[in-house]
């Protein structure tokens, strides 16, 4: 086995013990990574360290076994105590082309696994265990026959609110909730289900009107929207009227759910029309999905029921992702980006204490990141009515990232100095506004780069914020681990907190 920095290649029929890679409470726990292989990235968890040599198949003593791409990565399969209890096909597969992200957590013996940057999102599978190993505490990394890289290895303690990872079990066992646990799952769902969506046909933050068919019908739109999508009759100034009497209401109802949802439903008779419209206003990836399904109906009318409707999906589009925007929308990234840096559209004016205006954005824009946003600009707050909003003790560096990202979906931040300063201004603006998702990608970037030199600013940074328990208690494990040299490198530690050197020592 090779260790270089944070990346780690296992060879055939090895296993990696690392001492970090351990739950701080036995049975529970959650091990994220980033892996590269043709087939069987494999994570064995028991309840005693393994050797190098070590293989699962040759191992007597409890523990479980997941397999990434078994069967020529065909399959996800889980052992336990060598014993194969699931073998599903197409489930959680390997990428040879590029690292791809995935979690494994493990609750009283609920077997999680997910896909993806973020813990405890996008989960793929679930297995309950009906006679749970408790006592599984040590997390390896193994193969099969061909060699696996694995890089960003970190072990999570799970979440405060872990139960929600049995809100998918199918066992009826489980199927009852109390009203506690019922709020708090609805509160997940609402905000899993926030963003443009929430705007689509609002009368809220709206700029431009469209009047429908032949009784006028009302409705309203947002200009940076439309204009980031496609080409749009809309001046600078002023509320905009769009005249649309000879098309019915349907028609733009479809384009509209395109734009704000990234899908939409419509008769086969009405697909010219929403053709000809999309046509009429640029919106040229619904043109060409229009062009395509009508060529197939006409090579093919059994593949569509006469009188049912047509789905439409951007190409991109996952029904099931939290956040679409942009990347999952028809949405111009690089226009989108344009209207910012102009302030074209604009209907807030952002200034900071010390440094004046500092940008001209759009209250939708910023709404459909953030539901504080969002009650801020149409609760009856002042910043309801007014165009602009003051700042005092921001980041303007900071406020300029979070900007970069609200309209691009990425977070961007140069590799300098100041990289790790400036990421922690970040991560607690994000915080600060309820931008989540930049909140979670900062915390995942943040995980990233943790080292024994950046553990002490970091957790000094973040021991007040209480939604960064997560690093916090990574940041404590991180100094446990090497607490002779986060003693000895520097003074940093003697500014932290009375109760995180107390959970360090106990550790």
């Amino acid at each position: 086995m090779i260790e270089e920095k944070k990346f780690l290649t296992v060879a055939p029929f090895q296993c990696a013990w690392r001492k970090d890679l351990k739950f701080r409470e036995a049975g529970r726990g959650c091990v994220a990574f980033d892996a590269f292989a043709h087939n069987d990235v494999t994570v064995v968890f028991r309840e005693k360290v393994g050797s190098q040599h070590y293989h699962y198949k040759r191992d007597n003593s409890p523990h479980y076994t997941v397999i990434l791409g078994s069967h020529r990565n065909r399959r996800l399969k889980i052992e336990v105590d060598g014993k194969t209890v699931v073998d599903e096909e197409g489930v959680a597969l390997c990428c040879s082309s590029t690292f791809q992200s995935y979690w494994i957590s493990i609750y009283d013996g609920l077997i999680s696994i997910g896909k993806g940057r973020y813990p405890f999102q996008n989960l793929v599978f679930q297995w309950l265990d009906s006679k749970p190993n408790c006592s599984v505490r040590y997390v390896g990394l193994s193969c099969w026959d061909k060699h696996v890289g694995y890089r960003n290895v970190n072990v999570l303690p799970l979440p405060n609110n872990h139960m929600l990872l049995w809100k998918q079990v199918d066992s009826g066992e489980f199927e009852e909730k109390d009203d506690g646990e019922q709020e708090l799952e609805g509160e997940q769902m609402n905000y899993e289900k926030w963003g443009l969506e929430n705007f689509l046909e609002s009368w809220e933050l709206s700029d431009v009107l469209f009047i429908v068919g032949k009784d006028e019908r009302l409705v309203p739109a947002h200009k940076v929207v439309l204009q980031a999508s496609g080409n749009f009759p809309l001046s600078l100034s002023n509320e905009d009227v769009i005249q649309l009497q000879k098309i019915s209401y349907p028609i733009l109802h479809a384009l509209l759910q395109y734009i704000y949802t990234g899908q939409t439903q419509i008769s086969e008779a009405q697909l010219g029309s929403l053709r000809a419209l999309s046509l009429q206003f640029e919106v040229m990836p619904l043109v060409k999905q229009c062009e395509e399904t009508a060529e197939r109906f006409k090579l093919n009318k059994k593949l569509f029921d006469s009188g049912k409707s047509v789905e439409l999906s951007y190409p991109s589009f996952q029904p099931h992702c939290c956040m679409a925007f942009p990347s999952q929308l028809p949405i111009n990234v690089k226009r989108l980006k344009q209207l910012q840096l102009t302030g074209d559209y604009s209907d807030i004016n952002i200034y900071i204490e010390g440094h004046g205006l500092v940008a001209q954005l759009h209250k939708v824009i910023l709404s459909l990141w953030s539901v504080p946003f969002s009650k801020m600009f149409t609760n009856g707050m002042s910043e309801s009515s007014s165009s602009e909003v003051f700042l005092s003790d921001v980041s303007p560096e900071a406020f300029k990232v979070m900007l970069k990202f609200l309209y691009s979906g990425v977070l961007s931040l140069e590799d300098s100095v100041e990289f790790g300063t400036l990421l922690l201004q970040v991560l607690l603006l994000a915080d600060q506004f309820g931008v989540t998702h930049l909140y979670q990608e900062c915390c995942k970037t943040l995980l990233e780069c943790l080292s024994e030199d950046s553990v002490c600013p970091i957790l000094q940074a973040v021991s007040s914020i209480p939604s960064c328990k997560l690093i916090e208690e990574t940041c404590e494990r991180k100094f446990a681990m090497h607490f002779d040299y986060c003693t000895t490198s520097s003074l940093d530690f003697i500014l932290l907190d009375e109760t995180n050197f107390s959970n360090i020592i106990q550790i």
